[in-house]
């Protein structure tokens, strides 16, 4: 199964360090929002509208109790359908 084909409801998994690009409203730029290997959610599934072909994904990490955070914005190559040993 490829990330593409997931929708709302599934879990996903971030494949690398997502970082805050600068882009979230009194966010840190550079800050980890998610470390590789933490496992989410998919809340909602949208494109870059000069781009209609690039998919863009809100997902709700967990957080080390647990909790789903806030939705981060992500790109296909930010996630992974199966957890990935990290070293």
């Amino acid at each position: 199964m490829r990330v593409e084909d997931l929708d709302i409801g599934d879990v996903v998994y971030a494949a690398k360090a997502i970082l805050d690009d600068g882009s979230i409203p009194y966010g840190n730029e550079g800050q980890v929002l998610a470390t590789a290997g933490t496992r989410g959610v998919i809340t909602m599934i949208g494109h870059v509208e000069e781009q209609p072909e690039r998919s863009v994904f809100l997902v709700r990490f967990e957080n080390k109790e647990m909790n789903l955070g806030n939705p981060i914005g992500c790109w296909v190559d930010d996630l992974a359908v199966e957890p990935r040993l990290v070293n």
